[in-house]
């Protein structure tokens, strides 16, 4: 894919972009969300790099785990620091 074509669609994220925003998120946030007893809510997707920080995450918890069921285009979102 070419860097023009990234690029002129930013209102949708690609499949790879969903697959690497979900693989930081099982490894990155659920640890912080398990921490702070979270069961759902929505996060800026900032934490998988700044090209992703004008998309939010819809998760929910799963068993012990949990599960991002959507992702939304969010010009104004600004990222959260879960680290407390």
């Amino acid at each position: 894919m070419k860097e023009s074509d990234q690029s002129s669609s930013p209102q949708e994220l690609t499949e790879e972009d969903q697959g690497h925003i979900r693989e930081v998120f099982y490894h990155e946030v659920v640890p912080k969300l398990i921490k702070l007893n979270a069961r759902l809510g929505t996060l800026n997707c900032g934490f998988a790099g700044e090209r992703y920080k004008h998309w939010s995450s819809q998760f929910r918890s799963v068993g012990s785990s949990f599960d991002i069921v959507a992702f939304e285009r969010d010009e104004d979102g600004d990222p959260i620091d879960l680290d407390l």
